[in-house]
C-alpha cells in the first residue's frame, strides 16, 4: 500500500516537470518562430532590394486579399455562393492606335539637302517636252554635331596723341566671372551642368575634353566650380526665401560621404522645396534638429517630412510649424510586411490605394473643390482605415514588420489626416523624394565630396540646377546667361536672376520682340 502511494506521488511530479517543460518549449517556439519571421522579412526585403523591382505600385496586391475588408464595408454580399456560380464580367481590350513618329522640333536649326533629279530626266522622251515640277516630298531625318570649344579673342586697340603725348586711351576688359581665368560662361555652364544636371564626374570630362584636344584638369574644373558657387550663392539664399513663402515645404534627407584630412565621415544632404516648386540644399554633418531649425528659421506654414526624430524639436520649437504626414511612408511599410503578413497588410495597401485613387481623380480641380472632394470622399475612407489598424492591431505583434507598420501609421496619424486641411497640400512626400533623387544619382557617380567646403558650393549649384529643371528650364542656358550677368547685376535686383523670374521676363522680351 505504501508502495503504490509513493509511485502515484512521482507520477505527478513526473507531470507537472513535463508540464513545465512543454510550456518552456513553447515559449521558445514562439521566440524562435518570431526570429524565423523577422528574417524572412528582412530576406524579402533584400531578395526585392537587390533584384526586384524599385516600383511601390500595388500590382502585387493579391486579389484575393480584397475579399474580407470588402465584405466588411458591405460590398460582398454571397460571400457563401459556390464559386461556379459568380459570374466575372472581363472588359474587353481594344488595341490603341499607334499615334505614329513625334514630330521634331520647329526650333531646330535646319540644314535642307535638295535631291534632284539628273537634267537628262526632266525631258520627256514621248513628246519631246520639258517636264514641269508637280510637287517635293519632304522628310525630315535627325543628326548630332558634337559640342565644340572655340577660343574667343578680344582685341583692345591703344589710341594716344603723337604730339602732345596725352595719355592712352583702351577699353577695359569685360568682367570676368573668375578674376583673370581664361574660362567664358559657356563653358563654365557647361562644366556645372554636366556635373549636376547629368551626373558626370569631373574626371569623365577631363577625358572629353582631352579627345577634344583641350587639356583641362579635373583639379581646375573643381575650382571653377567653387568660384562659380562663391558668384551665385546670393542667388541660392534667394531661391530658399522664396520657398519660405510658400504655404507648405517638404523636406528629405540623405547621407553622403564627405572626404577630410582623417578620411571620410558621412555627411547629410536637406532638400526643401516650396509648392512652387522651387528646390534648395543644405548640409549638416548630423542627422539632427540643428539642420532643419537652421533653415526653417522663421517659417510658418504646413511642413511636410517622413517622421524622422531630427524634424520632432522643429515642432516642438516652431509651433507656427504644422506637421503633415506621408502616407508614401505609410504603404511603403505595409509593402514590407507583406511577406510576413500578406492579408493584413494587403488590406491596408489597398485602402490607401484608395486615398490615392481619390487624389488622381481630383488632381485638375482647384484647391476649394479638393478640400470639398477630400472630405466628402477620402474622409470616411480614413475612418475605415483607423478601425480596421486598430482591430488588427490587438493581433499583430508589437516587434514584426506588421506591428511597426501599425505603431508608424498610428503614431503619426493626426499628421496624416492633416493633409485634409487644405486643398493645396498633397497627400505624400514624393515632391522632395524627386528633388533628392539627383542627389543619389550624382552620389553613384561621384563617389564622395571633396571637403565641408565643397558640400556648402554643391548645395548652391543643386539648388540652382534643379530648380531650373523643376521649372523646365534649360539649366546651360540658365546659367550661362546669369554667370555672364550676375557680377554687374544690382543685389538690390537679385532676385530677377531667380529662375521662375528669369523665364518670366524672357518670355516678355520674346514677346516684346514678336
Amino acid at each position: 500500500m505504501v508502495e503504490a502511494t509513493h509511485t502515484h506521488s512521482t507520477t505527478v511530479t513526473d507531470l507537472e516537470s513535463a508540464r513545465a517543460l512543454i510550456d518552456e518549449l513553447a515559449r521558445q517556439v514562439e521566440l524562435d518562430q518570431r526570429e524565423i519571421d523577422k528574417l524572412r522579412h528582412q530576406l524579402a526585403h533584400l531578395t526585392k532590394y537587390v533584384f526586384g523591382r524599385r516600383s511601390e505600385k500595388g500590382h502585387d496586391v493579391p486579389e484575393q486579399c480584397v475579399l474580407p475588408l470588402a465584405s466588411a464595408a458591405g460590398k460582398v454580399e454571397a460571400a457563401g455562393e459556390d464559386e461556379a456560380a459568380v459570374q466575372t464580367e472581363v472588359k474587353s481590350h481594344q488595341r490603341r492606335k499607334h499615334p505614329g513618329r513625334k514630330a521634331l522640333s520647329k526650333e531646330l536649326p535646319r540644314q535642307q539637302v535638295v535631291l534632284d533629279v539628273d537634267p537628262e530626266q526632266t525631258h520627256c522622251g514621248g513628246c519631246d517636252q520639258p517636264k514641269v515640277r508637280i510637287g517635293c516630298d519632304s522628310t525630315e531625318t535627325l543628326d548630332y554635331q558634337p559640342a565644340s570649344l572655340f577660343i574667343r579673342e578680344y582685341l583692345r586697340p591703344k589710341y594716344a596723341c603723337p604730339r602732345c603725348q596725352d595719355a592712352v586711351v583702351q577699353q577695359s576688359m569685360p568682367l570676368r566671372p573668375i578674376e583673370k581665368g581664361r574660362p567664358e560662361p559657356g563653358l563654365l555652364a557647361h562644366v556645372i551642368t554636366s556635373k549636376y544636371a547629368y551626373h558626370l564626374p569631373l574626371y569623365r570630362q577631363e577625358q572629353i575634353f582631352s579627345h577634344q584636344g583641350v587639356g583641362i584638369t579635373r583639379s581646375l574644373m573643381s575650382e571653377w566650380n567653387g568660384a562659380v558657387a562663391d558668384l551665385l550663392k546670393p542667388l541660392a539664399e534667394t531661391i530658399h526665401g522664396q520657398i519660405l513663402q510658400s504655404r507648405y515645404v517638404q523636406s528629405d534627407d540623405t547621407g553622403i560621404e564627405v572626404q577630410g584630412a582623417e578620411g571620410y565621415r558621412n555627411g547629410h544632404m536637406w532638400v526643401y522645396r516650396g509648392e512652387d516648386g522651387e528646390v534648395s540644399y543644405d548640409f549638416s554633418w548630423q542627422r539632427n534638429r540643428d539642420g532643419p531649425l537652421k533653415r526653417l528659421n522663421g517659417y510658418k506654414g504646413y511642413l511636410q517630412a517622413d517622421a524622422a526624430p531630427a524634424f520632432d524639436e522643429v515642432y516642438r520649437q516652431c509651433p507656427e510649424i504644422k506637421e503633415v504626414g506621408c502616407w508614401a511612408h505609410a504603404r511603403r511599410y505595409f509593402k514590407e510586411a507583406q511577406a510576413t503578413s500578406p492579408l493584413h497588410a494587403s488590406q491596408v495597401v489597398v485602402l490607401i490605394g484608395e486615398l490615392y485613387g481619390i487624389e488622381r481623380s481630383i488632381k485638375h480641380l482647384d484647391e476649394n473643390e479638393r478640400y470639398a472632394q477630400r472630405r466628402q470622399r477620402a474622409k470616411p475612407v480614413l475612418d475605415r482605415l483607423n478601425g480596421y489598424l486598430r482591430e488588427i492591431g490587438v493581433q499583430a505583434l508589437p516587434k514584426s514588420p506588421l506591428g511597426q507598420a501599425i505603431t508608424y501609421v498610428l503614431n503619426q496619424w493626426q499628421a496624416l489626416n492633416r493633409y485634409l486641411e487644405h486643398g493645396a497640400l498633397e497627400i505624400d512626400n514624393n515632391g522632395a523624394e524627386r528633388a533628392i533623387k539627383p542627389l543619389v544619382l550624382g552620389r553613384k557617380n561621384w563617389l564622395f565630396i571633396g571637403s565641408e567646403a565643397a558640400a556648402h558650393r554643391t548645395c548652391v549649384l543643386l539648388t540652382l540646377v534643379n530648380t531650373c529643371k523643376a521649372l523646365h528650364i534649360n539649366p546651360f542656358e540658365y546659367l550661362r546667361d546669369v554667370i555672364e550677368r550676375v557680377s554687374a547685376h544690382p543685389m538690390s535686383r537679385i532676385a530677377e536672376l531667380t529662375p521662375r523670374e528669369w523665364k518670366r521676363l524672357r518670355k516678355l522680351a520674346a514677346s516684346a520682340a514678336a
